[in-house]
């Protein structure tokens, strides 16, 4: 497979190398955000061809990779303006099959927005605090320092601290120590995200971590059930894949993309002069 390279930064512009696995988080700081980001891949090829590896999937098993972020906002955003997912910068070439990983995804996050099979800038979002697999929220001063980052222990679940009562309009509460489904399943209707609101004394960490891609000295495999597996690398062009925290895009703003603000960007992406090749041929209209 080819090497990769991981980079992080405020914007998609501002980005600086990250090296996976090593739990020494990259500083993010821009006048909307300050945090760190730390990234685990199991099977990376490091630029060796060997394999790195981390007591992160010791502790945490059944992931395969794992997106960490831990910061403040540094003005007031609701819960609901705040969207998490890939952004693009050009088509790619969807596999057949692809219809039956959006119908995976949608049904792990019925949250999920998308146009994948755009013709400009293919995208695909969520709400930050209804996406996340494990998500942390703590109110602590803003001269106060944050937890130890990333953790020793994997990120488990707290909601107890968010700013506003967490009630829905028929008078449900989120209790203390509800698991990541009731809190992701809660904060699915958007009037409950609305009513949500993070600040500077906010810190919120996250962990997106799944185990649908698979890493490999053979290439990069999705994997889903039913026993579908589809070869990356045979539809990769190349192109960065952009996994974003970014504002939405309000109804009457004028944006030159579907996508407002980034906030804070992971890339991943070949390492120079080890991009891999393309099948030409692609049914790119199985999306559904």
């Amino acid at each position: 497979m080819p090497h990769l390279r991981v980079l992080a930064g405020p914007s998609e512009t501002e980005l600086v190398p990250l090296k996976v696995n090593s739990g020494v988080p990259v500083r993010i700081s821009s006048d909307a955000f300050e945090g760190q980001v730390a990234v685990f891949i199991k099977g990376l090829a490091d630029a060796e061809g060997g394999k790195e590896d981390s007591d992160y999937f010791r502790k945490r098993s059944g992931v395969t990779w794992s997106i960490q972020v831990q910061g403040r906002f540094l003005k007031e955003y609701s819960a609901d303006d705040l969207l998490f997912g890939n952004v693009f910068e050009r088509p790619f070439k969807l596999p057949w099959g692809f219809g039956a990983a959006l119908k995976f995804m949608n049904f792990i996050d019925p949250t999920l927005e998308h146009d994948l099979a755009s013709r400009s800038k293919p995208w695909a979002l969520s709400p930050l605090i209804a996406t996340m697999p494990y998500f942390r929220h703590q109110r602590l001063p803003k001269n106060a320092p944050n937890p130890q980052f990333p953790p020793i222990e994997p990120l488990s679940d707290d909601v107890s601290q968010l700013p506003t009562p967490v009630t829905s309009p028929g008078g449900s509460k989120l209790k203390p120590g509800s698991s990541p489904s009731k809190r992701r399943g809660h904060f699915a209707n958007a009037l409950r995200r609305q009513e949500v609101v993070f600040g500077p004394e906010d810190v919120i960490t996250t962990d997106f971590c799944y185990d649908f891609l698979q890493f490999s000295h053979d290439g990069i495999s999705l994997r889903l059930p039913g026993g579908i597996s589809i070869d990356v690398m045979k539809y990769w062009d190349g192109q960065p894949v952009r996994f974003v925290c970014c504002e939405r895009v309000r109804k009457g703003e004028r944006s030159e993309r579907p996508w407002g603000r980034i906030l804070w960007c992971v890339v991943i992406e070949p390492a120079e002069g080890d991009l891999p090749r393309v099948v030409e041929k692609s049914t790119g209209s199985d999306v559904d």
